[in-house]
């Protein structure tokens, strides 16, 4: 079995904005060579425009690239022979979560929205019913099986939406600005989601968003800047790098801008504060400390 799911190779895309006067080039990626191992849980980071989303999108086969190989499960999706029933193969292997659920949502009725993916499939009734159960159970939402979509709350939408990705069973899901629409409560819902899709069933996460809290619970963080590949690490590797981020109109998690703010103003703070639970450890020593002193 390979390694990587996904592997790209010198990917670049150009839209073109046609008008009256002409077509105008537009590169939106240059240059990106980028290996998803199996079963990793990765982040990418990139201002608006960076091209974050058009990657998603050339990964999902929504868009197909300028320039470049991308490789899904070993197959070249880009070869000249790929045929519209291998694309169809391939999109069952890479699920894709927008960032409005309303785009996602089909149906009237939950279970059935839920359902709309494994039908198209041709799975007999009763494996349906068996991955309709099982989709909405991973997600929370068993209890909201007979509701209206249009009743429920954003984040209760997004689940819905993440269900029915669920239900194909894919080896990858990408969540494109996912929790961009949600309140708190609704992206934490989310988050905990992936975290619990990549840990406990094995799938590979992909979780393109501009929270740098997200991205700090990953596995692997990549920034994306103009374009282009501008870090690629572990999440402490990558934000241990906070005059770079701030150069790419990006920041550090709160926490860390917090702790490297108080050291700016002579705090002697010793410690790293990545995540939140880091930051609270990291200031609640500081403060015992200064006590003892």
């Amino acid at each position: 079995m390979n390694d990587y799911i996904i592997k790209c190779e010198n990917l670049g895309f150009t839209y073109s904005d046609g008008d009256d006067s002409g077509s105008v080039e537009i590169p939106a990626l240059r240059n990106v060579s980028l290996s998803v191992k199996r079963g990793e849980y990765l982040a990418i980071l990139g201002h608006n425009g960076s091209g974050k989303s058009t990657l998603a999108k050339l990964l999902n086969m929504i868009l197909t690239p300028t320039v470049g190989k991308i490789y899904i499960d070993g197959v070249d999706v880009t070869a000249d022979d790929f045929t519209e029933d291998d694309v169809f193969a391939i999109r069952r292997k890479i699920g894709m979560v927008f960032q409005n659920p309303d785009n996602q949502l089909v149906a009237t009725v939950v279970e059935e929205d839920v359902a709309f993916g494994p039908e198209n499939l041709g799975l007999p009734r009763e494996e349906i019913r068996r991955r309709v159960n099982s989709s909405l159970a991973l997600v929370g939402m068993q209890g909201y099986s007979r509701h209206a979509p249009h009743k429920l709350s954003g984040g209760q939408k997004q689940r819905v939406a993440i269900a029915g990705i669920i239900a194909m069973k894919p080896d990858v899901i990408i969540f494109d600005e996912s929790t961009a629409m949600l309140d708190p409560l609704g992206r934490r819902e989310v988050v905990e989601i992936m975290e619990r899709l990549n840990r406990e069933e094995g799938i590979t996460v992909i979780n393109i968003t501009h929270y740098m809290e997200e991205a700090a619970r990953a596995d692997r963080v990549v920034v994306i800047n103009d374009g282009e590949i501008a870090l690629d690490g572990t999440p402490r590797e990558v934000f241990s790098k906070v005059a770079r981020l701030h150069s790419m109109g990006l920041e550090a998690p709160q926490g860390n801008e917090l702790v490297l703010l108080l050291r700016a103003a002579g705090c002697k703070i010793d410690g790293d504060s990545l995540t939140e639970e880091e930051c609270v450890e990291t200031l609640y020593n500081f403060i015992s400390k200064e006590k003892t002193i």
